[in-house]
């Protein structure tokens, strides 16, 4: 009990440290950005075709953007303190309402990629770890090298050329029924379970060499009976750790897939955030990223402990 409150409170300690580094580089970020902050509002608000010097002016007063970084940064960071991430500053709704929204959509994506790799990655690779150095072994490591070097961006429009385009088998993009999800899960899970499937080959091959099998043999257990006593246990735990990192690259993917896909996601509207200044949603969108980063790593820690307590012996 003691070892999880060490984590918990580390743990929260380390969701301290990311809402300030968070916040200054996203504010510092913003304002390094060239260009008037208070047109590029303007134009988000009323459209770039009738936007004006007037619009820009008026929208600079509202928002008193004259009064300077320092405050607009003091500010944002007193009213975080009160679990008030603000309101936009092109739709004048409250920060954690759209975010709320828009994650929501993510992290069903988000879901439906991990589903999608795990059912793909871990069971090619327990195969290809009992079957270490044969054919499957290698021709394993070269597809998921290959799924791996492949960027998120170019794979997701492989995908819609060829599948939606070409073939006219799935939506290209849209939100709300289940073949939106198809291809910009697959999208991201390919990457996804290119990872797990060597991570789960690697751990099942050193579980099947190590005396640990050889002496369940020796036990009279068939082979289905020792991978399930003994190989998904030791496979698990390096797996699960897997599965922390690879909110990382979901974190990563995501702003460039919802992009392509049109997917009304967190990422999608982290681009127009930036793109229009709208600084409260920057901040707020990169923020609530980060603190799902640390939740989920303390989760995996927890997760990480019930499979495997050995690697854990000394706590944090």
């Amino acid at each position: 009990m003691t070892s999880v409150l060490r984590v918990v409170a580390f743990r929260l300690c380390q969701a301290a440290g990311v809402a300030l580094v968070v916040g200054v580089m996203s504010f510092l970020m913003m304002q390094a950005m060239p260009g008037d902050m208070a047109y590029r509002i303007a134009a988000a608000r009323y459209g770039y075709d009738i936007v004006s010097a007037e619009l820009a002016e008026a929208v600079r007063h509202e928002l008193n953007l004259d009064a300077g970084p320092l405050a607009q940064f003091l500010r944002w960071m007193g009213d975080l303190l009160q679990f008030d991430l603000g309101k936009s500053l092109v739709s004048g709704q409250s920060v954690w309402d759209e975010i709320a929204h828009q994650l929501g959509a993510s992290l069903q994506l988000a879901a439906a990629a991990v589903a999608m790799s795990l059912m793909i990655g871990p069971p090619l690779g327990l195969y290809a770890g009992l079957h270490a150095g044969g054919r499957f072994d290698h021709a394993l490591l070269v597809v998921a090298s290959a799924f791996r070097a492949i960027p998120q961006f170019l794979l997701g429009l492989v995908l819609i050329v060829i599948v939606a385009v070409q073939f006219r088998l799935l939506p290209s993009a849209g939100y709300g029924q289940v073949s939106h999800f198809l291809l910009p899960s697959a999208t991201l899970a390919l990457g996804l379970a290119a990872a797990s499937a060597r991570i789960t080959r690697d751990a099942m091959a050193a579980v099947a060499a190590s005396p640990l099998y050889a002496f369940a043999r020796t036990k009279g257990l068939g082979d289905r009976q020792i991978l399930l006593r003994h190989g998904l246990r030791n496979v698990g735990a390096p797996l699960v750790t897997y599965l922390g990192l690879q909110f990382v690259l979901l974190a990563e993917g995501v702003v460039v897939v919802e992009t392509i896909f049109g997917w009304p996601g967190i990422g999608h509207a982290l681009i127009h955030a930036v793109f229009h200044r709208d600084v409260p949603m920057v901040q707020g969108a990169a923020l609530v990223m980060g603190l799902a980063f640390v939740a989920i790593n303390a989760l995996v820690d927890l997760v990480a402990r019930i499979i495997d307590p050995r690697g854990f012996r000394h706590d944090i």
